[in-house]
């Protein structure tokens, strides 16, 4: 069997690369937002009242962490096949069937991350706007880290988005290739 080509080579290495890339900003994603608490103190006449607020009291907060977990999943399986490739030379998942993972989980995945994203910027602008009118002046450090962790998640969409394209050039060639080995 011949070794494949440079072209391949290099391309299996750029998305191994932008996979690995997308795999760590997606758990300093996750970090940040697990680590996203704030205490609120508020006085009412002669009471005084602490409260603290974790990122999980904002559901939007949630579904952002749904979206890392989802995207670190996907991350870490399709870390795992590449450098199954790499190293043997196979692919695990035999005939059309990784081309397909490839294409229809990059472009999913991309969707969820994107999804994830946004909201976080939305929900942290809201809250910042309503924080800031009510006079609440404790909670910028609480909002920083949601925009840091929507910041690290929309750059982890960004790789997928690239790993996107690379699987929508991969696929065209999977069924030219399949069909000049089986000739109608």
């Amino acid at each position: 069997m011949a070794p494949p080509p440079t072209s391949t080579i290099s391309s299996i290495i750029i998305t191994l690369v932008l996979k690995i890339l997308m795999l760590v900003l997606l758990l300093a994603s996750l970090v940040v937002l697990a680590t996203d608490t704030a205490t609120l103190s508020l006085s009412f006449y002669t009471t005084f009242v602490e409260s603290k607020i974790h990122f999980d009291d904002v559901y939007t907060y949630r579904y952002v962490l749904a979206s890392i977990i989802m995207g670190l999943v996907y991350s870490v399986l399709q870390t795992a096949l590449s450098l199954y490739h790499i190293a043997t030379g196979k692919r695990l998942i035999i005939g059309d069937g990784a081309f397909l993972v490839d294409f229809y989980g990059d472009k999913v995945i991309s969707y969820v991350l994107a999804t994830g994203s946004a909201a976080g910027f939305g929900a942290t602008k809201d809250l910042k706007a309503l924080a800031d009118v009510t006079n609440v002046d404790d909670l910028d450090d609480y909002f920083d880290k949601a925009y840091a962790s929507a910041s690290l998640l929309l750059f982890a969409f960004i790789c997928a988005a690239i790993l996107s394209v690379f699987s929508s050039y991969a696929l065209p060639k999977m069924v030219n290739s399949s069909n000049t080995q089986n000739p109608a």
